[in-house]
């Protein structure tokens, strides 16, 4: 109530002197304490009406359970395709033909490039007419050695002149050979021209088109084809849990579980098959590599996906929702309902959490039961209205 007060800057006018002013004042004075005492008493009514118990707090609460956890490793992981090959051509020829099409899916083998054989078939008629030459001249030279063989045995021809012709037959014959082996590179070089898919994936951008000129073993690449059934998943994690992962390692073969942010009710298991030799020094982590069979072809190289690297179970952890947790000045804590419908702080020690459930290492049993929404509404002892949860 607004307090009553009176000012000093009133004045009264001088009363003569047998006045009963002073009387007159002192009965205003009387009055306004009594108005004053009647104000004080009606605010510590209604302040003691307020005073009796605030309504119940409505609120959802979950029971603490023990059950069966998996200990697992969660993050955020990059797909890369199998095998990627990028292919340049073998030899220096104009392109004449190309037979896929961007994005194609191909097998090994499959026709994808035609070079210009022309420049190739000639050489190849070339070393095959030199190979005829040679092969007479050797057998000339082969003749001529023998003649003078048997001259020098009958005394007729020198040692000198024997040696001539057989160095000269010798000599031929290598070039023979070299001949044989001229149309063998010839032969090869015209096989260059046909290129094909050395492995089963799915191509990228045409990089080259007919007409024009690719050089032996240099740029521009003419296609990168991406091997991606199978596919991996490269997974970072923390250097500390390399000696879990070794351990659970060697004792099965771990899953891991890749989840597309797009499609989270979809999800893709592989098996982990590599661990780095080395742990990055500028990050703290080592990287891991699973092989996923994505015969659907969900997963995609270059692809950033959520994965979670299973590596145990664990029976009777003690859980509860992670939305029961509560974070304060002195760390975790949660509300407890008692028996009576009132409510307590108490502090938890949390293992571990997820985005659903958290394991609490200490401060809960199981069958007891906690707040789970509505916690902005409470203090210890509250009184609440469980409309939920159980």
């Amino acid at each position: 109530m607004p307090t009553i007060a009176v000012s000093s800057a009133l004045k009264f006018a001088p009363a003569p002197r047998n006045s009963r002013t002073p009387l007159a004042l002192l009965a205003v004075v009387f009055a306004a304490a009594a108005i004053a005492a009647g104000c004080s008493s009606n605010s510590g009514k209604n302040t003691q009406a307020a005073g009796p118990g605030k309504p119940a707090v409505p609120v959802t609460v979950a029971p603490v359970v023990a059950k069966s956890m998996s200990l697992e490793l969660r993050g955020i992981g990059s797909v890369e395709s199998y095998s990627t090959v990028s292919l340049k051509s073998q030899v220096s020829a104009r392109v004449e033909s190309v037979h896929f099409k961007e994005g194609q899916d191909v097998h090994k083998g499959d026709l994808l490039f035609t070079l210009d054989k022309r420049p190739f078939e000639a050489d190849l008629r070339l070393n095959q007419a030199n190979l005829e030459r040679d092969i007479a001249r050797a057998n000339n030279a082969a003749t001529q050695a023998q003649r003078f063989a048997d001259l020098y045995q009958q005394g007729i021809a020198s040692k000198q002149q024997r040696d001539d012709m057989t160095s000269a037959a010798t000599a031929d014959q290598a070039t023979l050979q070299a001949d044989r082996e001229a149309i063998e590179s010839a032969k090869l070089k015209l096989a260059y021209c046909t290129i094909t898919s050395p492995i089963d994936g799915r191509t990228g951008s045409i990089l080259v088109y007919p007409g024009n000129l690719v050089k032996e073993n240099d740029v521009p690449v003419m296609v990168v084809i991406n091997q991606i059934q199978p596919i991996f998943v490269n997974f970072p994690v923390p250097e500390q849990n390399l000696t879990d992962i070794k351990k659970f390692m060697a004792q099965r073969r771990l899953e891991m579980v890749a989840e597309i942010p797009q499609l989270t009710s979809v999800k893709e298991t592989g098996i982990l098959t590599f661990v780095d030799n080395t742990v990055d020094r500028t990050t703290g982590t080592i990287r891991l590599k699973a092989t996923f069979d994505n015969t659907e072809r969900r997963l995609w190289p270059g692809q950033f996906v959520n994965v979670s690297l299973k590596l145990t179970d664990e029976p009777g952890r003690v859980v509860i929702p992670s939305r029961a947790v509560q974070t304060g000045q002195t760390g975790q804590y949660v509300f407890v309902v008692k028996q009576d419908n009132t409510v307590e702080v108490r502090n938890i020690t949390v293992a571990r959490s997820s985005a659903l459930e958290t394991i609490i290492e200490k401060g809960l049993q199981p069958g007891e039961t906690v707040v789970t929404d509505g916690q902005l509404r409470l203090v210890p002892g509250a009184t609440v209205q469980i409309r939920g949860g159980l």
